[in-house]
């Protein structure tokens, strides 16, 4: 699977800062420590849908902590999936009459357009659940053989016992992960189950879904957790720096995820440091298929919204919180997009040395994006007063919002 193209990412003088981001695992800021390799993953699409505005707002955090450490002058190795076989893609295309394998690919192709057209920086590898199915079974075998997972009915558990680290990442009780299993695709009541938490390794074949050779395991499908698995020991190795997605994929996904890694290598942690993005909700709820309110980057793109306004509403909210989609919040974006072009389109201006490195700080400071509009915002003001006369200063301050906030001017 190919991803996006890349847009450029200008070069800015100086030196960035170290990233300090909010760690789920701990509950507490860390500071991201890396080679001169950084490295990523967050957890794409199941491409039944896409690409609303939680999608958004979730790549945009990462984009914005791939940013912080090009600045700092790392390279990044950024891994990202898609889920292109999952049962809530196979029920949509049931409820279609469409072919799963071309749903896939239509909203798969629209995810790219839209993360294209809001500047997100690609991932160097983007790779689907069904092209990792021959690095999974193996994996799947071999926590079968070590005791790991066992068989029910033909669908192969993975034991969560079978980790001492199991609730590591999401510090919740049993009886909030039951709970959630339950609304998130897992199981928890199926008799037979020898721990109620127990996440599916492999799907045995049911009829008149897609499958495939299982090996020892039979004909199948992966189970969610382990395709990610999967596809981040091939090319991030265990350790690696961020693992990363929406808050709602702390639990099951990414507890589930790293006790599967866990259990297979016997090395702890799975990734070093656990970074989750806010909800973004509309009418007073979770965006989300289930509730049928969802506001997609492609439909506001048709209806003629510049992409950049879009970014700017986004990133007017910590990545961490959860906000409210209204109308307001894009006009204000549409605004500032208004007034930042105006301010660098002027000949010269305030100087900047002074904003570049307020944005650097801003994003440093756990992504503080919020802060890094609002020192922007206060150059353009200054701007607007007709305060200073460097030449260079509108440029410089048009490469920085580039750069660091992957918003064109």
């Amino acid at each position: 699977m190919y991803a996006w193209p890349a847009s450029e990412v200008p070069a800015l003088p100086g030196q960035g800062r170290d990233l300090r981001i909010h760690d789920t695992a701990t509950g507490g800021p860390v500071t991201v420590s890396t080679g001169p390799e950084a490295r990523l993953y967050v957890c794409g699409i199941t491409p039944y849908d896409a690409t609303h505005l939680g999608h958004a707002a979730t790549y945009n955090a990462f984009d914005l902590v791939q940013r912080v450490w090009l600045d700092n002058q790392h390279q990044v190795l950024y891994i990202q999936n898609v889920t292109d076989v999952d049962d809530p893609l196979l029920e949509r295309a049931v409820e279609t009459g469409e072919d799963w394998t071309a749903l896939a690919e239509r909203e798969t192709a629209l995810f790219r357009e839209d993360m294209t057209a809001l500047r997100m920086i690609p991932p160097r590898h983007f790779i689907g659940a069904v092209e990792s199915i021959p690095a999974i079974v193996p994996m799947v075998e071999r926590l079968r053989d070590m005791g790991a997972a066992y068989e029910l009915e033909g669908d192969v558990y993975f034991s969560v016992e079978s980790d001492g680290h199991f609730g590591g990442v999401s510090g919740l009780d049993a009886e909030t992960m039951r709970l959630l299993s339950g609304e998130r695709g897992g199981d928890p009541e199926r008799p037979g189950k020898k721990n109620p938490l127990d996440p599916m390794l492999w799907t045995a074949a049911r009829p008149g879904e897609p499958s495939w050779d299982g090996g020892s395991l039979g004909r199948g499908r992966p189970g969610w957790h382990i395709e990610c698995v999967a596809i981040a020991l091939e090319h991030l190795g265990m350790g690696f720096d961020i693992q990363g997605g929406g808050s709602d994929l702390i639990f099951p996904h990414h507890e589930m995820g790293a006790s599967h890694a866990q259990a297979l290598t016997g090395e702890h942690p799975f990734a070093q440091t656990y970074v989750h993005a806010g909800m973004v909700g509309l009418d007073g709820k979770k965006m989300s298929k289930s509730q049928g309110n969802l506001v997609f980057v492609s439909t506001l793109r048709r209806a003629g919204t510049d992409p950049a306004a879009i970014r700017l509403a986004l990133l007017a909210h910590h990545y961490r919180a959860d906000w409210e989609y209204t109308e307001a919040v894009l006009e204000e974006a549409t605004a500032r997009l208004a007034r930042w072009r105006a301010a660098v389109s002027r000949p010269d201006g305030p100087p900047a040395d002074a904003v570049v490195e307020e944005i650097r700080a801003a994003l440093a400071d756990d992504l503080d994006a919020p802060a890094a509009l609002a020192a922007v915002d206060r150059w353009a003001v200054t701007q607007q007063e007709g305060g200073g006369t460097d030449e260079g200063a509108p440029g410089l301050v048009s490469r920085a919002v580039d750069a660091l906030l992957g918003v064109a001017l």
